[in-house]
C-alpha cells in the first residue's frame, strides 16, 4: 500500500512537467520517489521505483520533444546514478538489519542457556526475576542469577562479574555452571560456597593461562555473589555474601539490609586454595516477607545530579503505595515498579548491567 505514494508522486510530477511552460523542468524531482521508497521498502522495490522514475523522465523528454538534448541526457544519467546509490544503501541497510537480527537471536539463545528462567513457584515461595544488560542490543551481560531446589528448601545465587557487557559472559557461565552442578547436593551452604570459590578460581586461572594478555591481570578478575538458602519448613534463610551488595528484606513495610556476620571476599580471589572458611548467617524470613536480591547496577545508578538510586527508601514507598491501593506487592509487581522507578530516576538507559530477584514466602513454613 505504501508503494502507491511514490507511484502517485511520479505521476503527479510527470503530468505537471508535461503541462508546465517550456522553461520549467520538474523532471529532477523524480529522484524523490526512490528516496521515499527506501525509507520503508527493500532494495528490489526501491530499484523498481527508481527504474519507473527513469522511464518516466524519458517519457517526459519524448512528450516535450527534448529527448536528444544534452540537458535531459544529464538528468537521466544523474537519476540513474542517484537511484543506483539509493539501492546500494538500502541493500547495505538490509544486510545490517539481518546481522542485528541474528545477533538478537544468538543473544536470546545465550540467555536461555546461561540465565535459565527462574521458577515462579518453589515450595512455599513465589519468585520473579528481571535482567537488563547495559550493552546496546544485548540481553545478557556480566550479571547472573540462578536457583536450585534441594530436599529442604530453595537455593539462590546472584552475582556480578567484574567488568561490563558481553566480554564478561565467559566468567558468568563459569559460575553458573559450577552452581548448577553443586547446588542440588544436600551439602551445607558453606560447602557450596567453597565449591564455587574453587571452581571460579581455577577456571579464571586456566583462562588467564591460555591468554597472555589476560595473564597479567588474573588477580583483577573475580565475581561478587550472594548465596541464599531459604528453608521450606522454617521461617528462616541462610546467607553467605561474597563481596556482593547485601540483600534487602521487606518486613511489615520496613526495608532492611541483610548484613552477614562474615564478609567474604569475591569468588575467584582465593586462587582455589581454600583460604576462606565460609559461615552462613541466619535471618528470619516469614510469611509475607519479601527478599530482594540485586546487583550494583541498581544501587549505583545515578540521576542527572549524580545521586545514587535510594533503594531502601524507594522499596518502602512502593510497598506502601501498593498496600494502600491493591494489597501487598507480588514479586513480579515489585520488580516491574522498581524497573519503572529506576528508569525515571536515570532519565535514560541503564549504564551498567542490572539483575534483580524478588522472593516472597506466600505460605506458612511447612505448608
Amino acid at each position: 500500500m505504501l508503494l502507491l505514494l511514490p507511484i502517485a508522486l511520479i505521476v503527479l510530477i510527470a503530468v505537471t512537467d508535461i503541462l508546465a511552460p517550456a522553461d520549467i523542468h520538474l523532471g529532477p524531482l523524480l529522484v524523490v520517489a526512490p528516496a521515499i521508497t527506501a525509507s520503508f521498502a527493500g532494495p528490489r522495490a526501491t530499484a523498481a521505483i527508481g527504474a519507473l522514475a527513469v522511464a518516466t523522465l524519458v517519457s517526459i523528454g519524448i512528450a516535450r520533444g527534448v529527448i536528444t538534448t544534452e540537458n535531459l541526457e544529464v538528468q537521466i544519467a544523474s537519476l540513474i546514478a542517484i537511484g543506483a546509490f539509493i539501492v546500494v544503501f538500502v541493500r547495505l541497510r538490509e544486510r545490517r538489519s539481518l546481522e542485528l537480527e541474528r545477533a538478537r537471536t544468538l543473544s536470546d539463545a545465550t540467555q536461555r542457556v546461561l540465565l535459565r528462567p527462574l521458577p515462579t513457584r518453589a515450595g512455599p515461595l513465589r519468585i520473579a526475576s528481571e535482567y537488563r544488560a547495559a550493552t546496546a542490543g544485548a540481553r545478557i551481560g556480566g550479571d547472573l542469577y540462578a536457583s536450585a531446589r534441594t530436599q529442604h528448601g530453595t537455593r539462590l545465587v546472584i552475582g556480578d562479574v567484574r567488568g561490563k557487557g558481553l566480554e564478561t559472559l565467559g566468567d558468568a557461565a563459569l559460575l553458573l555452571g559450577a552452581f548448577h552442578a553443586a547446588a542440588h547436593r544436600q551439602s551445607p551452604l558453606p560447602e557450596l560456597a567453597a565449591s564455587l570459590e574453587d571452581s571460579v578460581s581455577w577456571g579464571l586461572a586456566e583462562v588467564a593461562a591460555s591468554d597472555e594478555a589476560a595473564g597479567a591481570d588474573v588477580g583483577e578478575r573475580f565475581v561478587t555473589a550472594a548465596i541464599v538458602d531459604i528453608l521450606d519448613d522454617e521461617p528462616q534463610l541462610k546467607l553467605i555474601n561474597c563481596g556482593h551488595p547485601p540483600p534487602l528484606l521487606l518486613h511489615e513495610g520496613r526495608a532492611v539490609l541483610l548484613e552477614g556476620e562474615q564478609q567474604c571476599p569475591p569468588l575467584g580471589l582465593g586462587l582455589g586454595l581454600g583460604l576462606t572458611d565460609y559461615a552462613a548467617t541466619d535471618f528470619r524470613f516469614g510469611r509475607g516477607d519479601v527478599l530482594l536480591l540485586y546487583t550494583d547496577g541498581l544501587i549505583e545508578a545515578r540521576d542527572e545530579d549524580g545521586r545514587f538510586y535510594p533503594l531502601q527508601e524507594r522499596v518502602e514507598a512502593l510497598a506502601a503505595a501498593s498496600t494502600a491501593a491493591d494489597g501487598p506487592l507480588t514479586p513480579a509487581e515489585l520488580l516491574r515498579r522498581l524497573t519503572e522507578d529506576l528508569q525515571e530516576h536515570l532519565g535514560g538507559p541503564v549504564q551498567d548491567d542490572t539483575a534483580m530477584i524478588a522472593v516472597v514466602r506466600s505460605g506458612e513454613p511447612g505448608e
